[in-house]
C-alpha cells in the first residue's frame, strides 16, 4: 500500500490506498478540500470531525443532485431511442407520382421542319453574301 499526505480544510492527513491511486485520491481530496474551504470561510474554525462530516454531507448533497439529473437524462435518452427505434422500424413513405408533361410528336416533328427551314434560309442568305 501507498501512503500519501492529503489537505482537507487547510489539514493534512496521511492516508494508505493502493499503488498507482493516487491521483484517484487526490482528486477525491480536492473535492473535499473545496467543500471544508467553504465552511470555514463561512463559520470559521471548526472542529476536525465536524469540519468531516459537514463537507461530506455537501459532497454526497451535489452527488445526489447530479444522480437525480443523471436519472433524468438516461430517461430523455431512453424515450429518445425508443423513438428512434419506432421510426426505424416504419415502413418508408410511398414513393409521391409526379407527372412531366410530354412534348406531343406533332410538336417535335413541326419543330424540327422550323429547324431545317432556318437552316435552309441561313444557307441562302450566305450563298448570297459570298456572290455579293
Amino acid at each position: 500500500m501507498a501512503e500519501t499526505t492529503i489537505t482537507i480544510g487547510g489539514r493534512k492527513f496521511t492516508v494508505a490506498c493502493q499503488e498507482g491511486e493516487e491521483h484517484f485520491l487526490h482528486a477525491a481530496a480536492k473535492l473535499l478540500d473545496n467543500e471544508a474551504t467553504v465552511l470555514t470561510e463561512q463559520i470559521g474554525r471548526i472542529p476536525e470531525p465536524r469540519m468531516l462530516l459537514m463537507a461530506g454531507l455537501m459532497l454526497a448533497d451535489k452527488t445526489a443532485g447530479l444522480e437525480e439529473k443523471l436519472r433524468d437524462a438516461e430517461g430523455k435518452l431512453g424515450a429518445q431511442e425508443a423513438l428512434l427505434e419506432e421510426m426505424r422500424e416504419k415502413p418508408a413513405p410511398e414513393p409521391e407520382r409526379v407527372e412531366v408533361a410530354v412534348i406531343p410528336p406533332m410538336v417535335t416533328d413541326t419543330m424540327a421542319e422550323i429547324a431545317a427551314r432556318t437552316e435552309a434560309l441561313a444557307d441562302k442568305v450566305e450563298e448570297k453574301l459570298k456572290a455579293g
